[in-house]
């Protein structure tokens, strides 16, 4: 019997080379590859937007752009060399793609693709992987599906190993085709839907897609191909947004599917009931045209499955809603001192994750200790009051009782000191960092979830810094009417709120001083 040649595999530490890192995927895909211990190169055209991403310090960025091959070049060898220079990178991971793109960018997108796999033939990178959309053979394509299907074939025609996988919806906090399901249901509790409501959907987790670029690595080398990605569970895309309303808590909806509408007046369509681009749009409903289901899953053969499974959808929509956490990408975060449940990365779009209506307030008062700011801070509420228009948070209390709410009139327990938990009139203490952070959660009847969060630092050159932020997320249209009914009363209050209470800090240092001198 002939001897059978061992599969050939790459290392087990690999260089891996991102693009698309300023992107929804590949700035999630990096943490991923560093876990597992590969080192990682990235490359973006302005590397000042990874200055804020968690991972930035174990990376090594190239500032470059793919449409001029030189810069790709430079970004497969050692240190960024150019010339006949050896290069470095085992793995690239090419996830660039113009979703808002206008003009010929099918033409565009192919060239990039076709020069990106010379320089990475000549550089010898041994696994090309690219992520591309799933569909139906045998259909015309919309012009950004079909630019996709191209720029995947340009991959796999390089001469170097490529995977190229093909996923429906991505499922997660800040994917656009997530995004726009989670905008949809939000705002609008009758549905007047084109016809691909109906079409059939494979969703699939944004946790399982980095599963699977990750597990490209340890693919062997002989394997050059597409495979199929998705949760093995097919529902309609209706029943993802009935799906979401279910684990986002939202009064029931009604979709009613209409005659389809061509699919750019259908974009216009979704341009006006969420903050998704126009540009996005678009290319976003075309995708919807025709049915996305797996029609294979050889990927099981060369992947293992994640060791708890594939994803259930309600259970992505559950994580991409910061409802649970399995450990993994799909975590929330607002900030160093909030906590508030906002976007994954600084990186992410404006309109992506839940909307949310801020009020910021800042302030710096030079003759006011920080000590005495916070003693203010502290004491908020009760007998104490609010430190602006008392008339306005009486009335909003009265309110708030008269629909079943808790009112204003439970005060506090302690005049002067807080813990996590203490009632505080209509608010419940979330956070307390004594000396510097007191965040309230409201506990008022509202149509959405609110916090008031008030922060005391040292200013820099003497004094305090005194900043104040309310924090709201809207459920429904409704939930946003009642933001913008009480706006004017909010540019009333929260001014004179932060400019009374540095003044009243004041008072007490003045007070104090002159108990000591009598």
């Amino acid at each position: 019997m002939d001897d059978v040649a061992a599969p050939q595999l790459l290392p087990s530490r690999v260089t891996a080379l991102v693009t698309g890192a300023t992107g929804y995927l590949g700035g999630r895909l990096v943490p991923q590859l560093l876990a597992a211990g590969h080192r990682v190169k990235v490359i973006a055209r302005d590397e000042r937007r990874l200055a804020e991403v968690p991972w930035r310090d174990d990376v090594e960025v190239v500032e470059g752009d793919l449409s001029e091959a030189e810069d790709t070049a430079r970004a497969l060898r050692p240190d960024g060399a150019g010339g006949d220079a050896a290069g470095d990178v085992d793995v690239l991971f090419y996830l660039v793609h113009s979703m808002g793109a206008s003009g010929d960018f099918e033409t565009t997108e192919l060239d990039m693709a076709r020069s990106v796999a010379r320089e990475a033939r000549r550089a010898g990178v041994r696994r090309i992987v690219y992520l591309g959309g799933l569909h139906p053979d045998g259909v015309e394509l919309s012009p950004h599906m079909r630019s996709r299907t191209a720029v995947g074939d340009a991959l796999l025609d390089s001469g170097v190993p490529t995977i190229v996988y093909q996923a429906g919806v991505v499922i997660g906090s800040g994917s656009a085709s997530f995004e726009m399901i989670r905008h949809l249901t939000e705002n609008l509790p009758v549905m007047p839907a084109p016809a691909w409501v109906r079409n059939r959907i494979e969703p699939i987790a944004v946790r399982d897609v980095l599963h699977y670029l990750v597990g490209a690595v340890r693919v062997p080398l002989d394997v050059s191909r597409r495979f199929d990605l998705g949760s093995r569970e097919v529902l309609s895309y209706a029943g993802l947004m009935y799906g979401y309303m279910h684990e986002a808590g939202l009064p029931k909806r009604r979709i009613y599917s209409l005659p389809t509408p061509a699919p750019r007046l259908a974009g216009w369509w979704v341009t006006l009931v969420t903050p998704i681009p126009h540009g996005m749009a678009v290319p976003l409903v075309q995708s919807l045209q025709h049915d996305a289901v797996s029609r294979e899953h050889d990927i099981d053969e060369h992947v293992p499955l994640p060791p708890d499974g594939l994803t259930p959808y309600r259970e992505a929509v559950r994580l991409a809603l910061g409802k649970m956490s399995r450990g993994d990408v799909e975590t929330t975060w607002a900030g160093a001192s909030s906590g508030v449940p906002a976007d994954p990365l600084p990186s992410d779009p404006a309109w992506a994750g839940l909307t949310v209506y801020t009020d910021e307030r800042e302030r710096t008062a030079r003759h006011v200790d920080p000590a005495d700011a916070w003693r203010v801070v502290e004491g908020v509420g009760g007998a104490n009051g609010w430190y602006s228009l008392p008339v306005a948070w009486a009335v909003r209390g009265l309110l708030d009782k008269l629909v079943g709410g808790v009112g204003g009139r439970r005060g506090r327990r302690h005049p002067e000191r807080l813990v996590v938990g203490d009632a505080v009139d209509w608010w419940r203490v979330e956070a307390l960092e004594r000396g510097h952070l007191l965040r309230l959660r409201a506990e008022m009847r509202v149509p959405g979830d609110a916090w008031l969060e008030m922060v005391v630092e040292p200013a820099e050159g003497g004094g305090t810094s005194y900043r104040q932020r309310a924090i709201y997320f809207p459920r429904g249209l409704r939930g946003k009417a009642y933001w913008w009914a009480i706006w004017p009363f909010h540019a009333l209050i929260f001014p004179a709120m932060a400019r009374n209470l540095l003044a009243a800090a004041a008072a007490s240092h003045d007070d104090a001083g002159q108990a000591q001198t009598a």
